[in-house]
This record gives C-alpha cells, structure tokens and sequence, in this order.
C-alpha cells in the first residue's frame, strides 16, 4: 500500500504575537540537510529534536501564510500559489522523519508526542484551509485563470488548490468552520488511538507456543524465527507467532496443527474487539459518526460522496458498482474451491466442516496436488538480496535504465535498513531508494512505500524514498528466503518506489504518488508483472545453496495456478472494500451501537457473507482505513487493477520488458506524478480508455 507520511504538508498554529521561530542551530532538523539528496541526517536525531522542531515549524509556516494572506500587494499566481508550495520546509522537514519512523520504528516516547502533535497539526492545516483572507486570493486567482497566461502545470495547481480550499471548508459560514476544525482534531487524535490500539493489541495476541511438535508443517527456519521471537519477549524455549495485518495469516498454509491453526486465526479476528484497553470499537464507531458528520456540513450526503467525488471514479455509485459487478462471480468461485477444498477436509478429519483457519491450509495442498507448487518448494529460489537487486533493480534496469550502488556511508534510521543511490541511464543521480524489509515489534504490520524528500524542480529537490515490507528475520547466519507473496509485495511496493524516483514535475504538490487515491496503487500493480517475466525470473529466480534457476515446470505451473483461489482472494478483499463503503456511507441519522452486526449486515446486505472467507480486514484492524489515508478508498486497489491489467495487455501487446515500452510508461505516466488529470495521463499512454476485460480474465470471473 501506498501511505503519505506527513499527512498534510501544510500546517500551522494560532494566529497571534509572532512567534520566535529560531530553533537551536544543534537541532538537525533547523537547517535542510547537507547530505546527498538532502537525506535527513538520522545519526544526529534524538527523540528531544521532535518536540522543538514540530514547534518552530508551525510557528514559521504560520508567520509564512500570514505574510501571503496579508499581503498588500494584488494576489499574482506567483505570490500566493507558488508562496504556497514554498511555504512550510522547516515543518515538511520533521514531519517526514516523524512520522515515518512513527509507522517503522516507534517507542513510547514517540506513541505519545504523536498523540499530542496530530491535533495540533490538524487545526494548523485548517487554520490555513480556513483562513478567509488567503481564501479571498486563491479564488479571486481562480476566477482570473483565463487570463493569467499560466502553463498547464501551473494552471492545474490552481485547479487543485482552489478545489483543496472549497474541499475544506474555505466557503462555509463561520460557525459551520468552528464545527470544522473541531471535528477534524478529534478525528486526528482518534486515528492515532486506532493504531496505537491496534499495534499494542497486535503484540499482545501473537500466539506462544510451547511443544515444537505443534509446529509441524513449518520451515526450520521459521520454527528458529519464532523460538528466537519468544526469546526476544524473555520466553526462552517456546515459540512465538506474530501476526501479520490481514485477517488470513501466512502461517495458516503450513500449520498442520488444526487447533493451533485455528488458535492463530481466532488471535487474528479478535484484534482490537476483546473489551479490553485496546479496543477499537469506540474510537471507529466515533470515527465513522464524525465523519459523516464533517461530509454532511461540506454538503455531501455522506463521507465516501466526500472523498470519492474528487477521485477518478467521481461518485460512490461507480465505486460500489464495481465491487457489486464482480462479487456474484467471486463468491460463486470461491464457494465451489469451498465444496473441493470441504472434501479434502473430510479426509483428513471425518466429519469436520471447513472452517476459515483451513482455507489456506487446504487451498495450498490442492494448489500442490494439482499444479505441484507450494511455498516450501519455492521459498529457496527466493532469497532477499537476489530478489531485490537481481529481480527489482535488474528490471527498472530494463525498463528505465536505472542503476543502483549500495551506500554504506550514509546514515540510517534502523541498522536493518539498506541505503542505495538510484542513476538515471545517462548515470546522472537520481535519488536515494531505503529497503526497510525485516518485521519488529516497534513496525506496524503490512508494507508500505513513503518518502523522506519528494521531487520538485521549483525547491530543487530530488527523491528519498522508502520501501517498508515484514519479513520474519531469520536466525543469524541464515539466508532471509521469501514466500511467493512477498516477492509480490517487493515489486509491488518497488512500483510506488519508481513513480517517486522517476517523478520529474515543478510543483511538490504534484510530486510522485500525489495522485487521486484510486489511481497510485495502479503503477505499483503493474510492476508486479516483472516478477514472473521470463528474462527477469531467470536472472533472480536461483537456488540459494546450488544456484539452480527455478525449474521451468515449476514456473509454468506458478503462470497455471495464478488463478487458483481468485474466488478466495477476490471475496475477501470485495468483503473488506464493501464495508469500508457501507462504514462511510452513514448519515448523521445513523447509530451504531454494535460493530459486529453492523459489520455482518453490511457483508450480508453486499452478498458477500461467507463464514469460510472473512474479509481481508475486519473493521476493528482495518487499519487502512481508520488509521491510514483510505477512508472510503479501498476500492481503489481494484479500481486501479483495471488500470493495470489493462496495462499489462499493452506491455504484451508492444514487446513486453523493453526501455522503448519503459520510456513510453515513464514520459506518459510515471514521470507526470499528480500534474495532470489522472485519466488524461492513461489515455494519452493507452490511447483510449480502460477497458475491464482483462481484469475479468486474470481473476478468472469472465462470468461477471
């Protein structure tokens, strides 16, 4: 997934005597980095620079958009939009490191100054979207744009920050903006509380277990990892399980134990709805009433009308239409892999009825029996360094010409981290790539792409990005070997990776992944297609003690299973995105007291209740949506996967892995970040635009 770290970029704090902004000159954060691409200079940051920093950069934004709004010269798109996107470094700066470490490498210390900051920064970025006077120059700008002569760039930036301003709240009364501003610190300090909860509940249900007999079915390797897990936690001799964010568990393909399987799953479902001090049902039912109560005061019927009106699919209707479109075929295949999978079972256990903790368990003995291919056989052909630099970095070579040299020099957050600098094909520098890959208890689950420093040739800046994925450490000494998921997942988030670094646009709003939420997940879902290409496989794909590439057999039926358990996958991930929908479609009238039936309703409502497949998330961890940015938006990964299959389609069609298809995808596409309507970018690459056929095709639901 892809996770914006600061939030928003703009912030500040009452308006009043001007504050001293002047931070020690030994904070690292007062002054903009000297190191390469301005990489924040993590060997000098201490927990005490935080505080200051967060300080002096709300208070120096503050003094910075007061001196714009007040201006007494006539409003000039050059004095008040392009002060706006320069506006803010000193707070951009901190916000960054902050919060990205709040997400890889959190303690106490910074778990508290989150909860005290967000509020603080939400009432800033009101305090600006709000501010009448910087309002009244922005619209009368807008209302002049025709005769201002601007280039296209700079024409849609004042689209969009006149949108931003109306968006927030900018032309509502003034009592309606108290309301406002109140609302949207709440609703910062309950997303907080939603992942602080969830990452303590997350810890404190991981399974222990005492018997390595109970362990069958595992990797050595993985039995190692989690008895040195329980170790780290002071249970010598026993054996941790973390979970994993999704509600279906990696281990649960292995585990041959029924009960610890079924231990393992219920530890997972139960996730922030126990009754105890990390309950999550409170704070979501209040996130979800607040929301609906901020979209109603803007004038939209309810909080996904909201948000998905300024996305490519412009209305909740076409949203909710797509997911109602492919979840008849879904669940009609995911009920008949049901019946297979029951009867595979009964074998095993007379009499049993397929439960959801035997699903993956039993989904990855048919997709053995039938195709000859599961995660042990795989796994060793999958070490993490061969992965990354052989199969991630070897295609962006093909592709855009990139080249990658490991820096050793430069200064990390976590000593898991791997520094390397990106070269464009003429060996000009192009940024810095950080690949944070090993799963801890101080990282929230699931994987994610961020930026420490964003692309714009206005402030002169090139991009720092970073690649979050969890995997289990392994024993010291031991390769770090990958199931086929996280493979996927390390082209994936690598896809988000190189919109960033290829981003080439002037304005920092637009840089990158800035884009409508249903529209960044699609670059990242295309460069998953490089993973199984041939030339690409070949060059990664080895053994890690003989060095024998993956048997061509063996991958023929990795290409013949890709839709094995599409009926699986697709249920629950269309289960989760419904819900997310019904959540956000609440009106102020609406009162819900029990989050468990409504979530049942919702499901059974959808046509997408099966006990066998649980969503992906269940509300109370779905953290993407009550603590991340994808409030109303998780239909976007299948939104933006019509996109990209269409995508894939043209890659084929034009001769697959080349730099000419790379350039073509990286001029139209990559490069152009938020710069232009989002659609335009498409069609001007595909020449029309998408159709949904081949969507319908990889997920083997051409009965949709």
């Amino acid at each position: 997934m892809h996770h914006s770290s600061t939030g928003s970029r703009e912030c500040r704090g009452k308006r009043g005597a001007p504050v001293s902004t002047a931070l020690p000159p030994d904070n690292p954060f007062a002054k903009p980095s000297e190191l390469p691409y301005g990489m924040p200079p993590f060997d000098r940051i201490t927990e005490e620079h935080y505080a200051p920093a967060f300080e002096a950069g709300l208070a120096e934004h503050a003094a910075e958009i007061e001196a714009i709004a007040g201006s007494a010269e006539p409003p000039t798109f050059d004095n008040t939009i392009v002060a706006l996107e320069r506006s803010g470094r000193l707070l951009g700066r901190v916000s960054s490191v902050f919060f990205n470490l709040t997400s890889s490498d959190t303690n106490p210390v910074l778990q508290d100054l989150q909860a005290e900051v967000a509020p603080k920064l939400a009432a800033h970025h009101d305090a600006i979207r709000l501010d009448p006077k910087l309002y009244g120059r922005v619209r009368e700008l807008y209302e002049r744009r025709e005769e201002l002569g601007l280039d296209a760039e700079s024409a849609w930036l004042l689209e969009r920050v006149h949108t931003d301003f109306e968006r927030a709240g900018a032309g509502l009364p003034e009592a309606d903006q108290r309301r406002l501003r109140k609302l949207n610190e709440e609703l910062s300090m309950l997303s907080t509380s939603f992942q602080e909860n969830l990452l303590r509940d997350t810890n404190d249900l991981a399974v222990l277990v005492d018997d390595p007999a109970e362990l069958a079915g595992l990797s050595a390797d993985a039995i190692a990892s989690a008895g040195e897990a329980a170790a780290a936690r002071g249970e010598q001799g026993r054996y941790l399980l973390n979970l994993s964010l999704p509600t279906s568990q990696p281990l649960l393909a292995s585990l041959q134990n029924r009960e610890l399987r079924r231990r393992l799953f219920e530890a997972s479902v139960s996730r922030g709805n126990r009754g105890n001090d990390n309950d999550n049902t409170a704070v979501l039912r209040r996130i979800a009433a607040l929301r609906a109560e901020r979209a109603a005061l803007l004038g939209y019927p309810h909080h996904a009308g909201y948000v998905i009106s300024d996305e490519t699919a412009r209305t909740s209707d076409a949203a909710v239409g797509l997911l109602e479109r492919l979840a008849p075929a879904a669940v009609a295949n995911a009920k008949r892999d049901a019946d297979e999978l029951q009867r595979y079972l009964a074998e095993d256990v007379p009499g049993a009825k397929l439960e959801p903790w035997d699903w993956a368990f039993y989904g990855e003995r048919v997709r053995k029996a039938r195709y000859d291919v599961d995660d042990a056989t795989l796994r060793p052909y999958f070490e993490l360094d061969r992965v990354l630099v052989d199969g991630v970095f070897f295609a962006a070579g093909k592709l855009y010409g990139l080249s990658f040299t490991e820096r050793h020099d430069l200064p990390k957050y976590h000593p898991e981290v791997r520094v390397f600098e990106v070269f464009d094909a003429d060996g000009s520098p192009l940024g810095l790539f950080l690949g944070d890959y090993y799963t801890r208890d101080s990282k929230r689950g699931g994987a994610w792409m961020n930026t420490f420093v964003d692309q714009s040739d206005l402030l002169g800046d090139r991009p720092v990005v970073v690649n979050n994925l969890n995997i289990t450490r392994p024993p010291e000494g031991e390769p770090t070997l990958l199931s086929f998921d996280e493979v996927v997942t390390a082209f994936h988030e690598f896809g988000h990776a190189l919109h960033a670094l290829l981003s080439a646009v002037k304005y920092p709003t637009f840089s990158g992944t800035n884009v409508p939420r249903d529209f960044v997940e699609y670059p990242s879902q295309v460069n998953e297609m490089w993973m199984l290409w041939p030339e690409v496989l070949a060059n990664y794909a080895k053994h890690h003690q003989t060095g024998e590439p993956l048997p061509q057999r063996l991958v023929e039926r990795l290409e013949e299973s890709a839709q094995y358990g599409q009926g699986f996958a697709t249920t629950e991930y269309l289960a989760a995105a419904l819900l997310d929908q019904a959540w956000h479609g609440i009106s102020t009238d609406d009162d819900i007291s029990d989050v468990t039936r409504f979530e049942a309703q919702a499901l059974e409502k959808a046509g997408v209740a099966l006990h066998t497949v649980p969503p992906r998330y269940r509300s109370t961890y779905f953290a993407h949506v009550f603590s991340g940015g994808y409030s109303a938006g998780y239909y976007s990964y299948i939104w933006s996967e019509v996109l990209d299959a269409d995508t894939v389609e043209w890659f084929k069609e034009n001769g697959g892995l080349s730099r000419a298809n790379g350039d073509h995808f990286r001029r139209e596409l990559l490069s152009r970040g938020g710069s232009l309507d989002s659609m335009a970018a498409f069609r001007t690459f595909r020449g029309r635009d998408p159709e949904i056929t081949p969507l319908l095709k990889r997920r083997g639901l051409t009965g949709a």
